[in-house]
């Protein structure tokens, strides 16, 4: 009977989540998105291993992109290009990662186009015949790829897992993810200086959302910073306080391209100390409990909107306590407060977690 409510729970939508594609009426999210038991259960911080080069191969999109690119039949450019890179990977002094993204011909990520971090260089359309020399001519001697121009990329670089054929998690928080990024970066008229793609596989599926944010600071230096366990709520921070200010969202952030893991650990601590912190905003479990606030919240209020009563929601229990529209605004105000108490739990707090294997 409690499963049978549970479900019959999930049936109702919610009117007013319309900035996000998921929402408490989908029972995907349940199981696999924002409201998955193992959500914000882990620590972030020195979770990303150590490399120096990120290198995405532009082609095609989600849809289409099986479990295991280099493994499969897929299509020849990307599956030859990982085997070039693999196969040249000792002689690189640099450690790289291959990663694809969407790519759609005519456009400004054409399939075939490689973008390469930090190096901020595009090179147009790769085919399966010119895998070997870019691998041996670019990531090998650190030169030029002379059957093509490298060109200048600027701004800053988006890209989120939404490789759904490799992991469900990243399946359905990444195309969230996507649609709220593009609103925010249109809302803020930034279209020309700030881009978002998905991307395939890029370690650590359990910290869906995840998010890598590739751009300058200002001494000019390119960065690469990872986000996890990031939600499409999160996203306008992450656009204002990290793309345009500069600034780390610390509560959400896995590591850095170039550093350990240690050193990522490391290099959190030093800038809370900097900044004459105490905690970097949020633990990962009143995160839990903050999320599940809101969401029972906005289940509640759905209820109320759809169907003027609802038979139980976790603790919340409409019937029995009736929320009529001239309170809404004070049940969204308690949701607030549980925020703003969160903001102000320590970075010990935080980095409690035991880290676990990607």
């Amino acid at each position: 009977m409690a499963r049978r409510n549970r479900e019959e729970a999930l049936t109702f939508t919610n009117p007013s989540s319309s900035s996000s594609p998921i929402t408490v009426s989908d029972p995907l999210d349940a199981e696999f998105g924002f409201s998955r038991p193992d959500f914000r259960t882990s620590q972030l911080a020195g979770s990303v291993e150590f490399y120096q080069r990120h290198v995405f191969l532009c082609y095609k999109n989600p849809q289409v992109w099986p479990s295991k690119i280099e493994d499969s039949e897929f299509d020849q450019v990307p599956r030859l290009l990982f085997a070039a890179v693999m196969a040249r990977k000792a002689d690189m002094n640099k450690e790289t990662r291959l990663t694809i993204c969407e790519g759609h011909d005519g456009t400004e990520t054409s399939n075939g186009d490689v973008l390469i971090f930090p190096d901020m260089i595009r090179y147009r359309s790769m085919t399966c015949s010119f895998g070997d020399s870019f691998v041996e001519e670019v990531l090998v001697k650190n030169g030029e790829w002379l059957p093509g121009t490298p060109e200048r990329l600027k701004g800053s670089y988006v890209f989120v897992c939404c490789h759904g054929s490799r992991d469900r998690r990243c399946g359905v928080c990444g195309p969230a993810l996507i649609s709220r990024f593009k609103e925010e970066i249109e809302l803020h008229g930034v279209q020309s200086t700030v881009s978002v793609s998905p991307c395939s596989h890029l370690g650590g599926h359990k910290y869906a959302g995840n998010v890598i944010i590739f751009g300058s600071k200002i001494n000019g230096e390119v960065t690469g910073h990872w986000y996890g366990y990031v939600t499409p709520e999160d996203v306008p921070v992450l656009l204002e306080q990290h793309i345009l200010k500069g600034e780390i969202v610390d509560w959400l952030w896995r590591g850095e391209m170039g550093f350990s893991e240690e050193e990522q650990k490391k290099s959190q601590e030093k800038r809370i100390k900097l900044n004459g912190e105490t905690d970097v905003g949020k633990n990962a479990e009143e995160l839990s409990q903050t999320h599940k606030s809101e969401k029972d919240t906005a289940a509640c209020r759905s209820r109320l909107e759809v169907k003027g009563c609802c038979q139980g929601n976790g603790n919340l229990h409409c019937c029995q306590n009736p929320v009529f529209p001239e309170k809404l605004e004070n049940l969204d105000a308690n949701v607030g407060a549980t925020k703003v108490i969160s903001d102000k739990n320590s970075s010990k707090e935080l980095n409690s977690g035991i880290k676990s294997l990607l």
